[in-house]
């Protein structure tokens, strides 16, 4: 599964595999990946330079990625507790007559919330820069579409390749004329923040807007078969996210996700705001019903749905309240049904796409060599 991309960045196979844990990045980088890892969930410098460290010492001098989160744009002078100031009192009590309803236990007194989204913060996605720029990371990769472009200078003179994800054509260009290196389209079926059109649309129409810059598919994307299929439609590789979560190296810490996830069908998730503020799909949980339902007092634009959420969504994890429990996912949980290691999964994405190839070679009259 080799493109020029990947002969560019030295990977055996042209799958980028998105994952906000360092034992599966690391793994799909040994594997013969590009593992990309997640800094949202790092509000503190000094826990990102821990786990690129030991990126470092599991990667065997292999190539990897980061990926941020941040916008192009931003508000000047406007930090977290000026942001919370701003969350509605009506909006907090409905999230603690939630958490009531299904008996979710406060945090014992004194115990931090967990994972803050503090990470969609400019200041913080730059502090993350100013350490990842430490390693030799060869891809940086930002979640909301182009990064400011100051930063898009300082990866390029670091060596550092850019990449950014789109949901449209219009999207795409707007990236390039921003000096992406590569676009991702991601189509309607994928995890987290997703846009409305779907991968087999998307693909051709970014590949026809940016050439010869080089486009990853995304969303919905699980299989060989699939891989195949992104680069029949002109992609230089695949951008996997979902299909890492039910691995044996992904530190889910609660067995009653993971449970939940190897039950889903491809039908039980939902495209909501209730997470972030923006249109992400996720399990559909009774959380996501609650948000969603008319009656109640509608999300919150980002950032501040995320800071509104954040403590409640650390006690469901913790208390693993399984009917509001859930995780950004894509359609292609439905094809998650085992725990398999990376290197399980990469065996069967290759058999996979020899199996595609073979039958595209039969199809037109070619022996498959």
């Amino acid at each position: 599964m080799q493109t020029e991309l990947s002969k560019r960045l030295g990977v055996e196979h042209a799958v980028f595999g998105f994952t906000p844990f360092p034992a599966v990045a690391a793994a799909i980088t040994r594997a013969g990946g590009f593992g990309v890892l997640g800094a949202v969930r790092y509000t503190a410098p000094d826990d990102l330079a821990r786990d690129l460290d030991w990126m470092q010492d599991h990667t065997d001098g292999l190539p990897y990625g980061l990926d941020v989160v941040m916008p192009a744009k931003k508000v000047e002078g406007v930090g977290e507790a000026e942001i919370e100031a701003m969350i509605p009192e009506g909006h907090r009590q409905f999230v603690r007559d939630t958490l009531a309803k299904h008996g979710v236990p406060e945090l014992a007194e004194g115990e931090a919330s967990g994972w803050r989204i503090t990470g969609w913060m400019e200041q913080v996605a730059r502090s993350q820069l100013d350490v990842a720029f430490d390693y030799p990371i060869r891809l940086l990769a930002n979640a909301l579409g182009s990064p400011p472009a100051d930063v898009v200078q300082r990866a390029h003179d670091q060596g550092v390749l850019v990449a950014a994800l789109a949901g449209s054509a219009r999207h795409a260009r707007h990236h390039a004329d921003a000096g992406i290196d590569i676009v991702v389209a991601q189509g309607y079926e994928a995890g987290g923040h997703t846009g409305e059109i779907a991968t087999m649309v998307l693909v051709p129409e970014v590949v026809d807007a940016v050439g010869p810059l080089p486009v990853l598919a995304a969303g919905g994307i699980g299989s060989g078969e699939q891989i195949a299929a992104g680069l029949a439609l002109g992609a230089q590789g695949v951008w996997l996210g979902s299909l890492w979560l039910t691995t044996t190296e992904a530190e889910m810490h609660s067995r009653a996700l993971t449970r939940k996830l190897l039950a889903a069908g491809s039908g039980d998730t939902v495209r909501s705001r209730a997470l972030t503020g923006k249109p992400a799909r996720q399990l559909r949980t009774e959380w996501t019903d609650a948000w969603d339902d008319p009656a109640g007092p509608g999300t919150l634009p980002m950032p501040l749905q995320g800071l509104l959420v954040a403590e409640a969504v650390s006690r469901i994890q913790k208390y693993e309240v399984e009917p509001l429990l859930g995780t950004p996912v894509g359609q292609i949980v439905g094809r998650m049904t085992a725990e398999r290691s990376v290197q399980e999964t990469f065996d069967e994405l290759t058999r996979g796409f020899e199996r595609a190839i073979d039958r595209i070679n039969r199809i037109a009259g070619r022996d498959a060599r």
